[in-house]
């Protein structure tokens, strides 16, 4: 059983959820699922055909690990994100959620503007492990492409 966390209020991360987390969390109120696994990384089941058959909002931003921490990634992140959110609550996951840490704490620092030490925290409520130091990194400057609204 995958460990749900809040990261906010109707903001949740979590590492790979099974079909039937899925359908439990959709009767709890959930509304849409932001996947950053690639399709390389295999899961045992249809993850968008089993959303759509909950009713759920399915997102995929495929993220592989430091080489996808983007200004662009972060910014479709902070997109689709956002669009979740007024939607209702949003699970974000990963195989373990350091993926979801790594984005949450780079959308706060980049996006939101938060210091890097709240950036950080948030990521590492979020699930935020072995990318923490690149992530530190990465906040402690601007984007390389800063990306435009």
């Amino acid at each position: 059983m995958t460990e749900i966390r809040t990261v906010s209020a109707g903001v949740y991360s979590a590492g790979q959820p099974s079909p039937e987390q899925l359908s439990e969390l959709g009767c709890q109120g959930l509304r849409t699922i932001i996947n950053l696994r690639p399709p390389s990384e295999a899961i045992g089941f249809d993850e968008g055909v089993t959303a759509e058959r909950l009713g759920l909002r399915y997102v995929s931003i495929p993220v592989i690990g430091l080489v996808d921490l983007t200004a662009a990634t972060v910014a479709r992140f902070a997109e689709a994100l956002a669009a979740a959110r007024k939607a209702g609550p949003v699970l974000v996951h990963c195989a373990s959620a350091n993926r979801v840490g790594a984005l949450m704490a780079l959308e706060q620092g980049w996006m939101q503007g938060a210091d890097p030490a709240t950036a950080l925290a948030l990521g590492r409520s979020a699930g935020l492990t072995t990318l923490e130091a690149p992530v530190a990194e990465l906040l402690m400057k601007p984007p390389a492409s800063k990306p435009s609204h």
